[in-house]
């Protein structure tokens, strides 16, 4: 497993008046530090080494965001009303409603 496939963010924490690296995919895991790039080193190592431990214990892994597999498909219920709003905005628009679905989502 490659930890440089997961999904990392740092922020600042006020708070804590320090940054706090993240990692998506461990969303119970963090580090802070006084500065970014400390903040992301230590979170990836944490990572490392919860990786390592549910290697060791033979537990699932989680893969990482970036190496999935998306389809472009997934289902979204909306009230009819809505539904009804949209399908005129694409019409009027001369559009499919997909596509104006996904530009509105892409925005």
């Amino acid at each position: 497993m490659n930890i440089d496939h997961y999904t990392y963010r740092v922020t600042w924490s006020a708070e804590d008046n320090e940054h706090v690296g993240l990692c998506t995919e461990f969303p119970s895991l963090s580090w802070l530090a006084t500065n970014s790039v400390e903040a992301l080193q230590g979170i990836q190592q944490v990572v490392s080494d919860v990786v390592a431990d549910m290697q060791a214990c033979g537990e699932s892994i989680p893969v990482p965001l970036a190496d999935k597999e998306y389809s472009g498909q997934f289902r979204v219920r909306i009230p009819s009303t809505v539904h009804r709003s949209l399908a005129i905005q694409a019409a009027e628009l001369g559009i499919s409603l997909n596509r104006l679905a996904s530009s509105k989502l892409a925005t």
